[in-house]
């Protein structure tokens, strides 16, 4: 089994104004960003640079660069982002007008009120973060948010002006896989920015701690796509593999319903004696057993689940955690024969 750290990553690398409380209040965040971005397509001898490292596009206001649309822009001038910061704005704005590529083929810029977002080639594709979110709240509505991290604010859900991260977990999806319970959740990434790739990642845990660690992870998935002509067709990919967890998740929720119906059915003796003996077939500690066919005589039934309810209860008062566990995994076992 994994330990996934990328939910753990993310938490530590964010500022406070890029968390959000709920898939709401996250929805609501990239909408906004969506509905107020405006794609300009220019050639680079087009723009008309100020003095103060702004661009005038198309004769009109001038924009200012964030953080990433400046580096994107030395990359593509193939001029240092350190050396860049040491000029003045003047100097700095000449530098990056005489270095940046002419070409016949126009750039891509994305700009929100008066800020430039990000500069890319043709050969970018944009997807917004908020159709990546309609797909989760299409076919994964019932996932939310795992509990509050330890700084006791960041629930997992982040946007800033550079990408979008978003872990969900189905709190009630508990299953039994092997023996053991498992809950299934999903990270989910991407970037309008070029940031970073659209990607899932999608699992079966056994326990989250307040660091965002997901622990013992099974059945672990991960699909990424870059941002090129095809990237839609990974809004498909991630609808698939969601759509899969969702549907093995009720799956195995079902059957383990079923499992616990035919346990509340089923006897494991007609009475104490064939009871205690099915109980030593399984290496049930004669003491433990005899202490929780008492319990279920109580009731006057010897059932798969009282007997498995009643040891449940009786092996957390083993105080060694090894014995213990040892011994809820053959308690387990009992449920197979419900099957």
């Amino acid at each position: 089994m994994a330990v996934l750290t990328r939910a753990h990553q993310e938490l530590f690398r964010r500022t406070p104004d890029e968390c959000f409380d709920s898939m709401q209040a996250l929805r609501s965040k990239c909408f906004d960003d969506r509905e107020q971005s405006q794609d300009q397509w220019i050639r680079p001898e087009e723009i008309l640079w100020t003095h103060d490292l702004t661009m005038c596009l198309n004769g009109g206001n001038e924009y200012a660069l964030n953080d990433w649309s400046f580096s994107q822009l030395c990359r593509m001038a193939g001029v240092s982002k350190d050396t860049l910061n040491r000029l003045t704005p003047k100097t700095a704005s000449r530098a990056i007008q005489e270095t940046l590529p002419h070409s016949e083929k126009p750039l891509q810029i994305l700009t929100r009120d008066e800020q430039i977002r990000a500069v890319h080639g043709v050969a970018y594709t944009r997807l917004w973060n908020s159709e990546l979110l309609d797909l989760v709240d299409e076919f994964a509505s019932d996932f939310t948010p795992p509990q509050r991290a330890m700084d006791g604010k960041s629930t997992g859900l982040y946007c800033g002006e550079q990408d979008m991260f978003a872990f969900l977990i189905d709190p009630t999806g508990w299953a039994e896989i092997n023996g053991e319970a498992f809950a299934p959740g999903f990270f989910l990434w991407n970037s309008e920015v070029g940031r970073r790739s659209l990607g899932v990642q999608t699992f079966w845990f056994q326990r989250i701690c307040q660091n965002h660690i997901v622990w013992d992870a099974t059945e672990v998935v991960e699909f990424t796509r870059k941002h090129t002509a095809n990237v839609r067709e990974g809004l498909n990919g991630i609808r698939c593999i969601i759509e899969g967890l969702v549907a093995r998740r009720d799956e195995r929720r079902d059957g383990f319903v079923q499992t616990m119906r035919n346990a509340m059915a089923a006897k494991l003796g007609s009475d104490a004696d064939e009871a205690m003996k099915q109980l030593s077939k399984h290496n049930i500690p004669r003491t433990l057993a005899k202490q929780a066919l008492e319990i279920a005589a109580r009731d006057d039934a010897f059932t798969i689940f009282s007997l498995v309810d009643a040891l449940t209860r009786l092996s957390q008062e083993v105080q060694l955690a090894g014995a213990r566990t040892e011994l809820d995994s053959k308690i387990g076992q009992l449920l197979s024969l419900a099957v």
